[in-house]
């Protein structure tokens, strides 16, 4: 019972901007870094899922065509609310800085805190996993960094430290005893990216 997490590809988004659930594009690299996960994927799925957001169900169509992909809002990236696609050096320190301080908990204005995505993402990987059956999600960073800190119990504040995930990894979980077991397929850097105003980077 492999699932395959598969970050989206590199969005077509100027550095610096604040973004989570806004729709936006790929690069024209999309279909090279497409073939590059693709490499890293079996050929025979029983489920595909996906965030409805484009960046993912486009990369989701492209990986499995034949399959009726399933879209969870569940596997949407963070609400960033009243700071979608504001530039993160725009938003005012007194505004930004009690997030910075405390993302676990505290909730972006208008939007969501990181346990709010961790604990919609929990029920969601844990729904498919209970199906039990080889299957695949195409989803956000955010996501994935929730769901590798569900399954080896990292607290949520450590979670970036302990988990770099680049545009197009690919990550194979697998049963192991009561829980899971994770393996990098794929994870190949391309360029820093920037979830932060840069006086905090």
């Amino acid at each position: 019972m492999s699932i395959y997490v598969i970050r989206h590809t590199t969005p077509l988004i100027e550095k610096g901007t604040c973004y989570g659930q806004a729709d936006i594009g790929v690069t024209d690299a999309f279909a090279e870094e497409a073939a590059i996960i693709r490499q890293h994927i079996p050929p025979h799925l029983q489920a595909v899922y996906s965030s409805p957001l484009q960046r993912c169900s486009r990369l989701a169509a492209e990986l499995f065509p034949s399959y009726d992909v399933i879209h969870e809002d569940n596997l949407k990236e963070i609400n960033c609310g009243e700071w979608e696609l504001q530039r993160w050096d725009d938003i005012p320190r007194e505004v930004v800085d009690p997030w910075m301080n405390d993302f676990v908990n505290v909730c972006i204005p208008g939007g969501e805190s990181y346990v709010d995505v961790f604990e919609r993402v929990r029920r969601c990987f844990e729904a498919v996993a209970a199906r039990g059956v080889p299957s695949a999600i195409v989803t956000h960073g955010g996501v994935i960094r929730s769901i590798l800190a569900h399954i080896t119990q990292t607290p949520l504040k450590d979670s970036f430290g302990a988990f770099s995930l680049h545009y197009g990894c690919v990550v194979k979980i697998d049963r192991a005893g009561a829980g899971f077991r994770y393996e990098m397929l794929s994870n190949i850097f391309t360029g820093k990216e920037q979830h932060k105003p840069s006086a905090r980077q």
